[in-house]
């Protein structure tokens, strides 16, 4: 600030993140945003909560502070499924993870308010926030909670990705107008709006399970800007007013964005604690797209990100793999060519673009794939092949989570699509999210039946035979999720034996986390589509042994890949 003469900054964010600046990185994404729009940015990353040191370092804001949880969750973040406190903070200099509080955005909002009185407005955003937005599920707790807004002392909750609520936002408190009418944003009102959806109140879903239900299914169903309805909840007394999404950016704004001057390094203030492990990740990696239609039932990227894909254009990120040549450090290699799902780059449904995404119907679910969706994989192949010829290019991996389905799918494509993969963007492994065998559990997870797995399969080991290459699959795995039982996890364990031929080194337990049906399934114990009772396991010991039965290590012929 000193260097700059500015006096006071018009926007401060505070971040359960150290300051890690690039696009990856939603504050600095904001942060860019703002700078660009031309106002003064100061971010406050990891603050002390235990004094005013660091969150009095730049003074007052003149026009609101930004919270954010950060990257990830914070109860995510800090705590595995099972509920042990995790010792490791990817997003944390030094690796060690004791710098970001549990219910970060409450945690910083309340440091604000006790060291500034009757300050700016204070603007919730991010993950944890975008979430908890409704009544919510807290796993951590095991109860229902009030919308984040009602417990934490802010303002406002711009939710979603929200880079245009953002910029309309901070115009209107700039220029002293009423913001309440921006959409992509939350706030509390004394009166409810009776021209938006009246979803069950927060008492009702407190009382009854299946209303609880009913308010999920609204608020899943009124994400898409084209079709969705605002919202409102009554909540004791007040009213949680949920205004309808903000426009995606189309492919000239996503470009614009990108372009923005990040340094891609961590910020010098943290560096004497040590490096962030996640800078490896995502220092040279490209994100392709944001969205994705896959709508697995245990993730919240639909509700946040959203569920139609919105790409940059070939030109955008030819040029960001070209600038990476400027770095010391860069060595050539770009970690990771991709976005949610890597191979939903460059095409949507042309019905979902007109009228918004469908509502109670699925683009793709356990069972099929809706015939509206056209999948094609023609104008990645040629992205990856365009790439491949950047200039310092030695070798582009696409890290991200493919859809297998998707490439079975693809009559006319998949395979040569495949085929540019295993000859020159794995990395000796590719990882792949069948999460499950059992078709009552994978109709629930809301994932595509384990014939797909088979016929990929068939299709990888015979590209990497032609190929003369040894490269192997490797596979995501859930233990617990509702509807799972320990029988269900020996028959995965079969299949991984008899048709997989390998031991699976991992599984995951599966957490509950806001703003997804599973959780819904989770707290309910019914199937929030036939409204039946299903089984869920609660005991953390057995949901433990559901994750051995399918990772206990077998004894295989020679040959064999584990």
């Amino acid at each position: 600030m000193e260097a700059r003469g500015w006096d006071q900054c018009d926007v401060i964010l505070v971040s359960g993140d150290a300051y890690i600046d690039s696009s990856f990185i939603g504050v600095a994404m904001v942060g860019r945003m703002l700078e660009r729009m031309g106002y003064r940015v100061g971010i406050i990353g990891q603050p002390d909560i235990n004094s005013d040191i660091d969150i009095k370092r730049l003074g007052e804001p003149k026009l609101y502070w930004g919270v954010s949880g950060g990257s990830v969750d914070s109860m995510v973040s800090n705590y595995t499924a099972t509920k042990k406190f995790r010792n490791s903070d990817d997003y944390t200099p030094g690796g060690v993870n004791n710098k970001r509080p549990d219910r970060a955005v409450l945690v910083y909002t309340n440091l604000i308010r006790r060291y500034f009185k009757n300050t700016v407005p204070v603007v919730l955003g991010g993950i944890e926030a975008s979430l908890r937005r409704i009544t919510h599920y807290d796993y951590w707790q095991n109860k229902l909670k009030k919308p984040v807004l009602f417990d934490s002392k802010a303002d406002v909750l711009v939710y979603g990705m929200g880079e245009i609520a953002i910029e309309q936002l901070t115009r209107a408190i700039a220029e002293g107008r009423d913001y309440k009418d921006i959409r992509g944003i939350c706030y509390i009102s004394k009166e409810p709006k009776h021209e938006f959806i009246q979803l069950p109140s927060h008492q009702e879903c407190l009382d009854d399970k299946e209303k609880y239900i009913d308010m999920f299914d609204h608020f899943y169903d009124n994400n898409d800007p084209i079709s969705a309805n605002g919202l409102c909840e009554e909540v004791d007394g007040r009213y949680l007013i949920q205004n309808p999404p903000c426009d995606y950016l189309n492919e000239e704004e996503m470009d614009a964005n990108a372009k923005l001057p990040f340094t891609r390094e961590l910020h010098p203030y943290h560096k004497k604690d040590g490096k962030v492990k996640c800078l490896e990740t995502i220092k040279f990696s490209i994100m392709t797209h944001h969205g994705c239609w896959g709508e697995c039932n245990f993730c919240a990227i639909g509700v946040h990100q959203g569920r139609t894909i919105r790409t940059r254009s070939e030109e955008s990120i030819l040029a960001e793999a070209k600038d990476f040549n400027k770095y010391k450090d860069y060595k050539g290699i770009i970690s990771d060519v991709g976005g949610p799902t890597a191979n939903m780059y460059g095409y949507e449904c042309n019905k979902k673009l007109k009228l918004g995404t469908c509502a109670h119907q699925r683009c793709v679910d356990a069972n099929h794939l809706c015939s509206s969706m056209k999948v094609d994989h023609s104008r990645n192949i040629n992205l990856l092949r365009q790439v491949r010829e950047v200039e310092g290019v030695r070798k582009a991996f696409v890290a991200s989570g493919v859809r297998y389905d998707l490439i079975n799918a693809d009559k006319k494509h998949g395979y040569s699509y495949l085929k540019e993969m295993v000859k020159h963007h794995i990395s000796g492994q590719m990882k792949v999210a069948p999460e499950h065998t059992d078709q009552r559990v994978l109709e629930l997870m809301g994932k595509p039946g384990k014939q797909e797995l088979i016929d990929f399969k068939k299709m990888y080991d015979k590209l990497n035979k032609e190929e003369g290459k040894k490269q192997f699959l490797t596979y995501y795995l859930i233990a617990a999720h509702p509807g799972c039982t320990e029988k269900d996890m020996h028959e995965l364990k079969r299949f991984t034996t008899d048709e997989l031929q390998m031991n699976p080194e991992q599984a995951q337990v599966f957490t509950p986390t806001p703003g997804t049906y599973s959780a819904v399934m989770y707290y309910t114990e019914m199937d929030p589509v036939t409204r039946k009772k299903i089984f869920v396991e609660k005991d953390t010991r057995r949901k433990e042994k559901q994750k051995e039965i399918v990772i206990k290590k077998d004894n295989f012929k020679s040959g064999f890949a584990s």
